[in-house]
């Protein structure tokens, strides 16, 4: 068996989950949107357990799985969801003095993150993790306007 096209495409994958980001959120560079990602995932993260972020990992591609891995401390504390712009701030406060992570960063995120995988298969396993999670990724509200923030 050859190994899977998600494997060896992977960097261009991720590229393009990057501009996609950039180009959703306004930034100027990949670099910037990196570390908004990376922002978001932290902040998400820190509200699931082991199992329920593996669980939402295995949605993402290869190389967004691992940016979602990267870093964790997986003895700290589950935290609670709270609001969007409390967990904005959280996002934002990544390597602060170079991140330019807009007050639409969750969204953003949520949009590229939508635009790059199974939207069905992600449906499906944010139902079955706390409320917050659905409310995390959502990009409209609940009467189908759009998330400012």
């Amino acid at each position: 068996m050859t190994y899977p096209a998600e494997y060896q495409h992977a960097s261009l994958e991720f590229e393009k989950f990057l501009r996609d980001a950039r180009d959703i959120s306004g930034l100027m560079t990949t670099n910037q949107a990196y570390t908004m990602v990376q922002g978001v995932f932290q902040t998400f993260r820190r509200r699931l357990s082991l199992a329920q972020a593996i669980e939402f990992a295995n949605i993402l591609r290869p190389v967004l799985r691992a940016l979602f891995m990267e870093d964790w401390k997986t003895n700290e504390p589950v935290q609670e969801f709270g609001t969007r712009a409390e967990m904005t701030l959280e996002a934002q406060s990544l390597r602060k003095e170079h991140n330019f992570a807009p007050d639409t960063a969750i969204r953003d995120v949520a949009e590229a993150v939508r635009r790059n995988v199974d939207q069905a298969h992600l449906d499906r396993v944010l139902s079955e993790l706390p409320r917050g999670a659905r409310d995390f990724w959502a990009t409209k509200d609940r009467e189908g306007e759009v998330l400012s923030g």
